[in-house]
């Protein structure tokens, strides 16, 4: 049975090790293994967005609720993740610097129960490739909203990398549920 404040007690007991990475994805595969008991203590998703279930300097906890069909653009952490799917499809695509720019440099679909871990120089996009709200839990090895070095996102369709907006990315979230209710998605 997951039960949330046990979670975020065992990552923060984690963090404070040499074996943090790791600790947490064993924490996150124990908790996406039963995806209804994650879904039952979370509740029903009221909208596309981010929920924030934990934040500190050195440990963020995240619940996210991606609309359907929604994309959002290359964009980086600065500081490792670990993403576990309790609900519904994630598409990343990996991309990686070049002179100037990025290219696309390979990709991973996570369904339920699937984890995957995120390093911090990664840059990656991610989609919800399906007609349905996808549901995960993101746990980030610093402050999401406060990162250590400055976050870049790049616009989807130049490539070009410009400074991490927050407002852009839940604007994106809004537009993405907008566009599921009338069509009705949802």
């Amino acid at each position: 049975m997951f039960e949330l404040e046990r979670f975020i007690d065992g990552c923060r007991a984690a963090v404070a090790t040499k074996e943090a990475v790791r600790a947490v994805r064993e924490l996150m595969d124990q908790a996406v293994s039963d995806p209804s008991a994650v879904a039952k203590v979370l509740g029903e998703p009221a909208h596309a967005g981010i929920e924030v279930l934990h934040r500190a300097p050195d440990l963020t906890v995240l619940n996210f609720t991606w609309a359907p069909w929604m994309t959002l653009r290359p964009h980086n952490h600065q500081m490792w993740s670990i993403v576990g799917i309790f609900f519904g499809r994630e598409d990343n695509i990996f991309w990686r610097r070049t002179e100037g720019s990025i290219e696309a440099s390979g990709a991973r679909t996570l369904g339920a129960r699937d984890s995957t871990v995120l390093g911090p120089e990664i840059i990656h996009s991610v989609v919800n490739p399906i007609g349905k709200m996808t549901r995960a839990l993101h746990v980030y090895g610093g402050d999401f909203f406060d990162p250590p070095r400055p976050r870049s996102m790049w616009d989807h369709e130049t490539l070009v990398e410009r400074p991490w907006d927050k407002d852009d990315a839940w604007r994106v979230f809004n537009e993405a549920e907008a566009r599921a209710r009338a069509s009705g998605q949802l």
